[in-house]
């Protein structure tokens, strides 16, 4: 008859310490010259994010000062009195509701057709192998390295030529297809397994099915990242209104505010507040996406 041996559990008794108790976290002790060298990055991304942040908060103050103190030396940053009427001055004043207007529409339509119509090239560039898809990437990448100066006179004319000059139709196919859309949205498309696509190709779905059904709802925050670039560039484009739109009940808010300046051009703290009304827009829309936005930048640059 043979016995069995039978081990000891290892459960330890109550209350008596673990064997791991002894063992540090930490056995390699943190480096003084690499402790230094974390706090002075520290203090030189405050000192920059400071550095950035500064100049909107004297254009906010200054926006509700009284005038003779805005440009007062040295830098009074606090007012002496509270003028919160300006931003309800400035409307009277101002054809701000009609410029305000026009921006959203203009930033609102050219942000979702550069968001259709680049992701959809991309869909086509990333997903669809036919013959001289590369080269014909590469030849519709290589245009953002062409400055739009270069061709902005025969663009013009050839606006005017089809009678769409001076109405919001220039500005809207101005800026409806970019290449930079369709770079970054392929990046990011790339990053989708093809084994979906091909799989839903056996089950019958078309290519615009894979496109809206699939690959699209994958890429919401690339697809916000591109928004947000593109409304804030369409929100502060300042050349293509000026070349375009003669008529000023077209005009945009940067337009507006060029003239607004000449007109007003002593009166520094109605100036100032035109300035945060122009930029409040911006900010309260990178807020929102702010989120999407960096995981969208994140993701457009992975792969595998």
């Amino acid at each position: 008859m043979t016995t069995s041996t039978v081990n000891p559990s290892p459960v330890a008794a109550k209350g008596a310490p673990s064997p791991s108790a002894d063992i540090p976290f930490n056995k390699q002790p943190i480096s003084p010259m690499k402790i230094v060298g974390t706090v002075i990055g520290y203090l030189a991304m405050i000192a920059l994010s400071v550095a950035l942040v500064l100049p909107f908060v004297w254009m906010f103050l200054s926006a509700v000062k009284p005038n003779n103190e805005v440009y007062m030396v040295p830098v009074q940053w606090f007012p002496s009195v509270w003028h919160w009427e300006n931003y309800l001055t400035i409307w009277t004043k101002a054809e701000m509701g009609l410029w305000t207007g026009n921006t959203v529409f203009f930033a609102i339509c050219v942000t979702f057709l550069q968001v259709f119509t680049g992701s959809f090239a991309a869909y086509g560039f990333s997903k669809i192998n036919f013959r001289g898809r590369n080269l014909l990437f590469m030849i519709y990448i290589a245009t953002m390295a062409v400055p739009w100066q270069s061709y902005m006179v025969p663009q013009y004319k050839m606006l005017s030529a089809l009678g769409i000059a001076n109405t919001r139709w220039s500005i809207i196919l101005l800026q409806a297809f970019g290449a930079f859309g369709v770079f970054m949205m392929k990046q990011f498309y790339d990053t989708i397994p093809n084994e979906l696509s091909e799989a839903a190709r056996l089950d019958g779905l078309s290519e615009w099915g894979i496109y809206s059904r699939i690959v699209l709802p994958l890429s919401g925050p690339s697809v916000a990242a591109l928004a947000i670039i593109t409304f804030t560039n369409t929100w502060n484009d300042y050349m293509g209104p000026l070349i375009y739109l003669r008529d000023n009940k077209l005009w945009t808010i940067q337009l507006g505010l060029k003239t607004f300046i000449g007109q007003y051009s002593a009166d520094y703290a109605m100036i100032m507040t035109g300035s945060v009304l122009s930029v409040l827009p911006i900010l309260i829309v990178f807020l929102i996406g702010q989120k999407q936005f960096v995981e969208g930048l994140a993701t457009s640059g992975m792969k595998g």
